[in-house]
């Protein structure tokens, strides 16, 4: 989809769409700013039309009103966002997305959006940031194994093209705002598309391939580390999690170095896990739980989908990355409940499930983060049932170390619109995990057990300062949302990026 920023009249566009925002006020919809030409052309009419359609104006809401050619555009999209004064960047994203949406619905290839005026500490260019994003976001589509015999609903056109209309930005910034939503829009649809994919085409190796194509677009180094060099460098834990399946496990290292003089001192490592299918092993899972389990890598694929964006978005810090990406079936070879497995770091894991793996590859890339010199770590994974559970669908649940850290990825968090709630990392509950025959097991039992697994990665942060995002209950959605389709969310990717960037979005605004 292009996007592009316009000045001039947007209602003298001959177009498909026109977005117009529209706020609610004490008694339903306000329509005292209404540009003249709607106001002229059909503002008698709209009150009762959107009283019929039951169009308040709340925000996310949409209002498709046929112009029957009293106006240059053939249809209106009114645009609700909730009163003027609570306007923030990811009501205006998800606003917007679901204004596409609608456009699309209605058949719309070109649209024009109308953006509201500034909101108070809210600038234009962020303004326009956050709208292209969730038009970025909710045109994503998986239709790779789609046939000619498509539904409806997944055959409709597509929206083409998005001409952003609004006075208070010079051409440059804009330009800039549109650059920055679509590296982001494009890292999530990245990390969405890896984790829609079916296991058998996306195993361990083909799964470096994607990411040492990513690489090579977006100027980062890759290293890719087969069973030898597993081996080599003591990831026992990865090679036992992956030994029972004809597709080997893989360990990626990706490197991002802004450009110019850069200093080391901050050096943030993210670690994502990337089981590409995960059977539960001998501890097998019932079939119920297998059927999303081809999105057993979606940590990996937030690590990678991110570090896709640092270049374009002019990241100005060292990034350090690992993704685990190994299978977890079963054959002779497949490690079993009783194994007792060495860390890196010399730390040694009893097994008592092996459809515990999960944090298994974690503490092997962990440790090999830490060593290359990372000065904090952030890993990601759809680690726990138990975090569905504690926070539902939709919520990642944060564990961390240190403060600071996880007051950071709080505000990321809430900046990008994923919703994040930090859980305790409660002492007592040590006790769970402490091994019989080994110093540590790799499950505590169904209690806690969200806790309990983050309990097992902290002894593999290597003293750095250490975050957990377990997004088993956010990284998928069971049906249709305002920024996307159902399926994969590619949750994450916003949360890392709002934390390794400055916000320069506000930059730019017109005299």
């Amino acid at each position: 989809m292009e996007t592009q920023f316009a000045t001039g009249n947007p209602l003298a566009e001959a177009t498909d769409a026109a977005i117009v925002p529209i706020f609610t006020g004490p008694e339903g919809p306000d329509w005292s700013d209404l540009p003249p030409e709607i106001a002229s052309a059909l503002g008698e009419h709209l009150p009762a039309l959107a009283a019929d359609a039951r169009f308040s104006g709340k925000r996310g809401s949409s209002f498709v009103v046929p112009t029957l050619g009293m106006l240059a555009a053939k249809r209106l999209i009114l645009l609700g966002l909730g009163t003027s004064n609570a306007q923030t960047p990811e009501i205006i994203t998800r606003a917007y997305g679901a204004a596409l949406r609608a456009a699309r619905d209605a058949g719309a290839r070109e649209v024009a959006a109308i953006l509201p005026a500034p909101a108070a500490g809210l600038a234009a260019g962020r303004t326009l940031e956050a709208a292209s994003l969730g038009m970025g976001l909710a045109a994503y589509r998986f239709d790779r194994y789609r046939g000619s015999a498509a539904p409806d609903s997944a055959s409709a056109p597509q929206v083409e093209s998005v001409r952003f209309f609004t006075p208070a930005l010079t051409v440059d910034a804009a330009a800039r705002a549109l650059g920055r939503a679509a590296a982001i829009a494009g890292a999530v649809a990245l990390a969405r598309d890896l984790a829609n994919e079916p296991g058998a085409s996306l195993t361990p190796a083909r799964f470096a391939e994607y990411a040492s194509t990513v690489a090579a677009d977006t100027g980062l180094s890759i290293e890719i580390l087969g069973p030898q060099e597993l081996a080599d460098i003591g990831a026992e834990a990865t090679l036992a999690v992956g030994g029972g399946s004809v597709h080997p496990p893989r360990l990626i290292r990706l490197r991002y170095q802004p450009e110019g003089e850069a200093s080391t001192a901050r050096v943030p490592g993210l670690v994502g896990k990337a089981i590409t299918f995960d059977t539960g092993g001998y501890s097998i899972k019932p079939y119920e739980g297998m059927l999303t389990m081809k999105g057993d890598m979606a940590g990996g694929a937030a690590v990678l989908g991110a570090m896709s964006a640092l270049r374009a978005l002019e990241c100005p810090l060292p990034v350090e990355a690992t993704i685990c990406a190994a299978e977890n079936m079963i054959s002779g070879a497949a490690f079993r409940p009783g194994d007792v497995l060495r860390g890196m770091n010399g730390v040694t894991m009893e097994i008592l499930s092996t459809d515990a793996e999960g944090r298994l590859v974690l503490a092997d890339g962990l440790v090999d983060t830490a060593r290359r010199g990372a000065t904090e770590l952030i890993d990601l994974a759809t680690l726990t049932g138990a975090a569905v559970v504690a926070l539902g669908e939709g919520t990642t649940a944060l564990f961390a170390s240190d403060d600071d850290l996880a007051a950071r990825l709080l505000v990321a968090a809430e900046e990008s619109g994923e919703r994040m709630w930090r859980m305790p990392l409660i002492d007592d509950l040590e006790r769970k995990i402490e091994g019989d025959v080994a110093d540590i097991k790799n499950s505590g039992g169904r209690a806690g057990g969200a806790i309990t697994a983050a309990l097992f990665l902290q002894h593999f942060r290597e003293g750095l300062p250490w975050a957990h995002l377990d997004i088993a209950g956010s990284s998928r959605q069971d049906k249709a949302g305002p920024l996307g389709p159902k399926g994969a969310t590619g949750v994450g990717v916003r949360t890392l990026l709002a934390y390794l960037m400055p916000d320069t979005a506000d930059e730019g605004a017109a005299a």
